[in-house]
């Protein structure tokens, strides 16, 4: 039997063995997420960013039969929080104060929570929205009124009760439900209303952005808060059928700074934002999306590489997802980032190196209405690389 000269096998298995080490090295530095993507997330009232920004999520990732979303209608940050903790929910979105309250085990959270984030989405203007011919012109001056706070166990309703506070409005009334109402669609409102503890307080109701835009029209409310993304549909869809203003909220900024911290902003409504609604300053925050510590890393990082390969369908259903980006995504502190997560930024050049305080505002893009629906896209996801242009960084944030 004749044998291959010695030469030919060492050529054969050197050829091999570079061969395998090839393989190995792109499967470690590429991990392939071959294992499916099933998730609940919790967005927020029907007709909010929350909700526009997670219904697009789950139909651009439908292209993909490895991924599902499912999407829940939530009172948003406060029952987020408290849902993804428990494991109710996979992932949700939230303020970045409110995130931060739930893990430092602060009030509206009686213990810390194992919340981590996945990413900083955009940030959110604080609205109080008014007939625009009504005669208030600060919050103070709804003394007396009827207002929406937002749903129970929502974030609008923390910064509405702050607010009203700071404006000398008295504390809410006592004797309110602490649990979320609920059924098959979500929370339902609290039609309730609380009277003012004080004479110079306000009546609350506690309705979802839907239900507030509804009563201000009818009359039932003289002002309702609302802490969501430019543009947001409802108020949108109220500008064109009723006349309303925004209250300007820029000379509670400071304040809020001091009593609260760092996470606040003045940011500008710009006229147009909203059809005939005159320019105003008012109160932003960052929006976080966020998952519970026990996440397995491989899920986290899929899901925070699906938000990067979606940004762009996603910016064609609300243009707040072109503020994505990963060098201000990774400042979330003091809520930490997932190791998951971080996983996916260094695979980006972008290591974990958040700022030690919570980051300031991004740069909103023009102002715009709200683009198609959910179910108009292409259904085929993104699979280009994480845009390189910038949407505007935090002080502190890494060059890159």
């Amino acid at each position: 039997m004749e044998r291959p000269p010695t030469h030919r096998l060492w050529a054969t298995t050197r050829a091999l063995s570079v061969g395998l080490l090839t393989v190995t090295l792109l499967s470690w530095s590429h991990p392939l997420y071959t294992d499916p993507l099933h998730l609940s997330i919790g967005t927020g009232g029907a007709g909010g960013v929350y909700h526009t920004y997670g219904t697009g999520l789950a139909h651009v990732a439908g292209s993909d039969p490895d991924t599902r979303i499912r999407v829940l209608t939530t009172a948003a940050s406060v029952e987020n929080n408290r849902l993804v903790a428990s494991g109710s929910l996979d992932a949700g979105f939230t303020l970045a104060d409110v995130a931060a309250l739930a893990v430092q085990g602060e009030e509206p959270f009686d213990r810390p929570l194992p919340i981590t984030a996945i990413a900083r989405l955009y940030d959110n203007h604080t609205h109080v929205v008014v007939r625009a011919d009504s005669p208030y012109q600060s919050v103070s001056d709804l003394a007396g009124g009827t207002v929406s706070v937002g749903a129970l166990g929502s974030g609008t309703e923390m910064m509405a009760e702050r607010l009203l506070r700071a404006s000398g409005l008295g504390e809410d009334g006592e004797g309110i439900e602490s649990g979320i109402p609920m059924d098959e669609e979500g929370p339902r409102d609290e039609e309730r209303a609380t009277p003012p503890s004080g004479p110079s307080g306000v009546t609350r109701l506690r309705l979802s952005i839907g239900a507030s835009a509804s009563a201000l029209e009818e009359g039932r409310v003289d002002a309702f808060f609302w802490s969501g993304g430019l543009p947001t549909k409802v108020v949108a869809d109220l500008a064109e059928r009723t006349p309303i203003r925004l209250l300007d909220l820029s000379e509670h900024v400071p304040d809020m700074v001091e009593e609260y911290g760092e996470f606040f902003s003045e940011l500008p409504v710009p006229a147009g934002t909203y059809e005939n609604v005159p320019a105003v300053r008012t109160i932003g925050v960052p929006s976080l999306l966020v998952a519970n510590e026990q996440m397995p890393d491989r899920t986290a990082e899929a899901l925070t590489r699906l938000l990067f390969e979606s940004r762009n369908e996603l910016a064609e259903i609300h243009p707040v997802a072109l503020q994505l980006h990963p060098r201000s995504a990774i400042s979330t502190l003091p809520v930490p980032l997932h190791p998951g997560a971080v996983s996916y930024y260094r695979s980006v050049k972008y290591a974990h190196d958040s700022p030690a305080s919570p980051p300031g505002p991004l740069r909103t893009p023009p102002p715009a209405r709200e683009g198609r629906s959910p179910g108009a896209g292409s259904g085929r996801r993104s699979r280009s690389a994480v845009p390189v242009a910038t949407t505007g960084s935090p002080p502190g944030a890494p060059a890159g």
